[in-house]
């Protein structure tokens, strides 16, 4: 176990109460480290009762975290999904849990066999983002738990009044030695991601992820990295652009854009940008006639609010053209809305065009070709998430085989994380790892491979001193194998 590099007394003090809980769970994982089908049953429950029993606290305390957050949106995005993750998960765990039968080359193994046991880790640890705290937070347990482990939850500084919540709430559920969540304490990240768990799982920023990869390392701590990213979209000319901005522009407010799988910029066919900006600025004050409102939800805190401020003005400095969706629309004093706005004329060396933006900011860009598209796209780090609009089929499947990303919904945005026995996950910058269903199963299990030794030692006649025996036996095994 090795210590952050930041040895002031908090992170001591940090690493101290994180390693104490670890030893607590690790020696509950040694005292019965295969958990049978019931006790993950048990386990799945009461974390659906956690959520169910608590739901209107848990709401409460997210809309507390943010100054505003839309209500509706915690419910369905958070609280609904966590709930239809544990009941399906429910339904296929005694298939998931079934040894597996491989094959086994009866030539040389007559009576043997192998089989495949998927058994637990151990104890996993999870560090949660603010931005769908619940879910995020949540989620990760369900495929845990499926598996037999245990686990520590480490939640954001900004989810303070979550992170109390939940610290209360788990040991009525839970015994400590299954389940403990954490607030973060001046910046407690470091400390936790040092421990030496059987598994760290990670949601956040691309730059955090790498640090919490390298010291993840000095342990050799396997590591699953949901990351982020310039997720794209594109429309085609064959598709509808009312149903393009009905759908994309859904996808941008929602959560006022704070969303790792959100639309991060917009190709539109050239041309199409006068038509687009319209129904856009119909729709939006159709949705939100009134940006205070509780159903559109604030951005997360003063700093992040003036970085949206300064990508918004370092783009219009650089030449772009920024149309507001929510014109003549005033922000209450504190509470951080920052209105829908559409980006015309972005290029390369704008802010906004190199990093992700995580709010309501939607750059677009044009096209004449779709090679033009793959080609911006490919030249530029995999994003977790690609939404092509088209309804040809051809057209679909030429962007699914030349851009590669970690998910894709066509014809809509960002519901395909939804889908609970679709996997979850980035590729390179986006991300390392898949959970969600099955693949959350196997993510936090050890498929162990077991050869049984049958009635029959086939070993025995190639023993040294090496003689005809084994070489006509090997001969023939190597002329037999040859031909098939």
């Amino acid at each position: 176990m090795h210590l952050p590099a930041d040895n002031s007394a908090e992170t001591h003090t940090s690493f101290a109460l994180f390693a104490e809980a670890l030893t607590l769970q690790r020696q509950a994982y040694h005292a019965n480290p295969v958990s049978d089908y019931q006790q993950r049953l048990a386990d799945l429950t009461a974390l659906a009762a956690l959520v169910s029993d608590n739901e209107a606290a848990l709401v409460e305390a997210v809309n507390a975290d943010y100054g505003s957050r839309c209500r509706f949106e915690t419910r369905f995005s958070e609280i609904l999904m966590v709930l239809e993750d544990i009941s399906r998960t429910k339904k296929q765990l005694k298939k998931w849990l079934k040894p597996q039968r491989r094959h086994i080359d009866r030539l040389l193994f007559p009576t043997s066999s192998c089989k495949v046991l998927p058994q637990p880790l151990g104890v996993v640890g999870v560090i949660v983002p603010w931005n769908f705290p619940i879910m995020l937070a949540l989620s990760p347990l369900v495929a845990i738990f499926a598996a037999g482990n245990r686990a520590m939850v480490k939640m954001s500084e900004n989810s303070g009044q979550l992170a109390q919540l939940l610290i209360e709430l788990a040991p009525k559920y839970f015994a400590p030695d299954k389940l403990q969540f954490f607030a973060d304490n001046n910046g407690s990240g470091p400390a936790f991601s040092a421990q030496p768990f059987d598994h760290l799982f990670f949601t956040g920023s691309a730059q955090t992820g790498k640090a919490v990869m390298a010291s993840a390392a000095k342990n050799l701590t396997p590591v699953t990295l949901e990351l982020g990213g310039k997720s794209p979209a594109v429309v085609a000319p064959d598709f509808p652009l009312h149903k393009a901005a009905d759908r994309i522009l859904w996808a941008k407010a929602f959560n006022a854009g704070q969303i790792c799988t959100n639309v991060d910029y917009l190709f539109l066919p050239h041309g199409s940008e006068q038509a687009f900006t319209g129904l856009a600025l119909k729709l939006v004050a159709q949705r939100y006639p009134d940006i205070n409102h509780n159903d559109y939800t604030a951005i997360i805190d003063q700093r992040a609010y003036q970085r949206l401020q300064h990508t918004l003005d370092d783009a219009i400095a650089k030449g772009a053209t920024a149309v507001n969706l929510m014109p003549g629309q005033t922000t209450a004093p504190g509470l951080r809305k920052f209105p829908l706005t559409l980006l015309f004329n972005v290029t390369d060396d704008m802010l906004v065009m190199q990093r992700e933006i995580f709010g309501p900011l939607l750059p677009v860009k044009t096209y004449r070709d779709k090679t033009e598209v793959v080609n911006y796209i490919n030249a530029r780090p995999r994003p977790l998430a690609f939404y092509p609009f088209s309804y040809d089929k051809a057209l679909q499947q030429f962007y699914l085989e030349q851009v590669m990303s970690g998910g894709v919904t066509v014809n809509h945005a960002i519901l395909h994380v939804s889908q609970h026995d679709l996997p979850f996950g980035g590729i390179g910058h986006s991300g390392m790892g898949h959970y969600h269903g099955y693949e959350g199963f196997i993510t936090f299990s050890k498929l162990r491979p077991v050869f049984y030794q049958g009635a029959f030692n086939s070993v025995s006649m190639l023993l040294p001193p090496y003689g005809k025996l084994a070489s006509t036996l090997t001969d023939w095994l190597i002329r037999f194998k040859g031909q098939g």
